[in-house]
């Protein structure tokens, strides 16, 4: 039986990605082994978002390269999309493909079989205008299913390549993303992560149907108990999503919205396409049309021409949006990028001193939003077990508005509905106890 190793490095689209390249040679009777083992194809999907990500996926790649000499080794994602001829370069490479034609990759590895002439299959993206239709009808390891229904951006802000690495803007016909959430329903999946490069983006190519109609359309798949969407620009979130978020009783009472900046200078730097005060009222729409909505966030710290006033502003900012978790990156140069060519660029330390006062705030208000929680019951799916006693341990797993829960259980709680009652806030986990488990011909009267 031939085997196949993979190394996904970077977003839950890759992840999403990797998980449907393996649905491929599992069709073909391959058995996926770890990547540290020895296997006959090794595939690396690559990150580009970062000049670490690209010089981490060469590093990769040449580990694979070592550990079997004879393997077939290919190499896919946004880094084979924006450098083949650096891949190419890497000896031991036998295919770079990109960020499109995946479904060729078994052709491409027979060949290989054949005859070892090392093949660059990477085309412009740019001219690509389909969604690559790619199934995953389950996961090896997950409780959360992925549905990938976007790829592709349209924004080209000056800190990012992707969009050079993922193409234009795509969405994925709608039948097709209804049709895979009836599969994830049927191998026991409850809740599902809508994801895409540009996700709030579904439906810019199409005609009259956008994200809130597509919410609407899962909405009605029985079974599904919970929808999540990965990420959405505060942009994306008019009446019509608003409404969605107020009345499905699936929709999770979790969004992640990127900010990236809190002062205006910045953000049009970034080439942003909101202001601070469009974006501040716009988070008072979502809590009136959701209350109690955790709203997480990305925010880049120390962004080109970001002075000590500009970063203050963006903390006060923060502060009284109240996000339930922040994720703080420092600016790092993207080589390739506008950003990368400012004049102006913040020094290290400087930028090292406000990523720490910012996750400092952003474990208060972690902290502050978990405990408005304590006493009530939440419907958490378990996601894994930690220490196992005697058929129970502590369970863990989220809660619909992002709140990851530790508490006991059996062990067959897996991708169940559990209530749990929270007993305990913490920063980055709260603790619960189980008070009942939602039996499946219930969970449409009890949820």
């Amino acid at each position: 039986m031939p085997s196949i190793a993979f190394y996904t490095l970077g977003c839950k689209v890759n992840f999403y990605d990797t998980e449907a390249i393996w649905q491929l040679f599992k069709n073909e009777g391959y058995q996926q082994v770890d990547y540290e083992q020895t296997a006959d194809v090794y595939l690396i999907n690559t990150c580009t978002v970062t000049n670490t990500g690209d010089k981490k996926s060469r590093q990769i790649i040449r580990r694979a390269v070592r550990r079997n000499p004879n393997a077939i080794i290919a190499v896919t994602g946004c880094y084979a999309q924006t450098s083949p001829a650096e891949i190419m370069d890497i000896e031991g490479v036998d295919l770079v493909i990109g960020t499109q034609d995946r479904d060729k990759i078994l052709p491409y590895v027979k060949q290989l079989q054949q005859s070892r002439e090392p093949i660059n299959a990477v085309r412009n993206v740019m001219k690509n205008r389909v969604f690559e239709e790619m199934d995953v009808p389950e996961f090896t390891d997950r409780t959360r299913a992925f549905l990938k229904i976007q790829d592709g951006c349209n924004n080209f802000c000056t800190f990012c390549i992707i969009p050079w690495s993922r193409g234009l803007s795509r969405s994925r016909d709608a039948k097709s993303i209804i049709t895979q959430a009836h599969q994830l329903v049927e191998a026991g999946y409850k809740e599902m992560v809508l994801t895409g490069i540009h996700t709030g983006g579904y439906g810019d190519d199409l005609d009259n149907y956008d994200l809130s109609d597509l919410l609407w359309d899962l909405d009605k798949v029985d079974g599904l108990e919970r929808i999540r969407i990965s990420s959405i620009e505060a942009s994306q979130i008019d009446d019509k999503m608003l409404d969605v978020l107020n009345r499905s009783s699936k929709m999770c009472r979790h969004l992640h919205i990127p900010l990236q900046a809190g002062d205006d200078t910045v953000l049009k730097r970034m080439r942003r396409k909101y202001t601070i005060e469009q974006f501040y009222n716009k988070m008072g729409l979502i809590r009136q049309a959701m209350p109690d909505v955790g709203i997480t966030t990305d925010v880049i710290v120390g962004f080109p021409g970001e002075t000590d006033e500009m970063f203050r502003n963006g903390y006060d900012l923060m502060k009284q949006i109240q996000f339930s978790e922040m994720h703080v990156f420092p600016y790092s140069k993207r080589t390739g990028t506008p950003a990368a060519r400012m004049e102006d660029q913040v020094d290290e330390e400087v930028k090292h001193a406000r990523v720490h006062d910012l996750i400092d705030l952003s474990e208060e208000m972690q902290l502050a939003y978990a405990k408005r929680f304590v006493g009530q019951v939440l419907d958490v799916i378990p996601e894994g077990i930690g220490k196992v006693d005697e058929g129970t341990g502590k369970l863990h797993g989220f809660s619909d508005n992002y709140l990851q829960v530790l508490f006991n259980g059996p062990e067959d709680l897996h991708r169940k509905i559990c209530r749990v009652q929270i007993t305990e806030a913490g920063v980055n986990e709260c603790k619960g106890k189980l008070i009942n488990v939602l039996e499946p011909s219930l969970e449409g009267t009890l949820s």
